[in-house]
């Protein structure tokens, strides 16, 4: 995963076509190792563990999964829009926990 976040830095920012070309030169392979991998893997654990539980729910959505590979729309994780919902989440926790009455609300959205 790592090879790949190391990818996706590279093309932050660029337009859709762009990123798809670099995920279709760099990622495409990383991505076929990584799934090559967790295959191997689970023949060597307990079927019974939590990986391999974990590794069975990733190779059951490969597909989805490989989306990013062909839109360059599609980000490989969600970390940009939970960093942007952060403060929300805390403030409102935060408020809630100190017996404001404004902590069960929901923030109104800027965006």
């Amino acid at each position: 995963m790592a090879k790949l976040w190391q990818v996706e830095k590279t093309v932050r920012g660029q337009s859709p076509e762009a990123r798809v070309a670099a995920r279709q030169q760099a990622s495409t392979a990383i991505v076929a190792d990584l799934f090559d991998l967790w295959q191997q893997t689970l023949r060597r654990i307990s079927g019974k563990s939590k990986l391999a539980k974990a590794i069975r729910y990733a190779v059951a959505r490969r597909a989805i999964f490989e989306h990013f590979l062909t839109d360059g729309r599609i980000e490989l994780d969600s970390n940009i829009v939970e960093r942007a919902i952060r403060p929300q989440t805390i403030t409102r926790k935060n408020s809630h926990f100190a017996g404001s009455d404004g902590g069960g609300r929901v923030p109104s959205r800027s965006w």
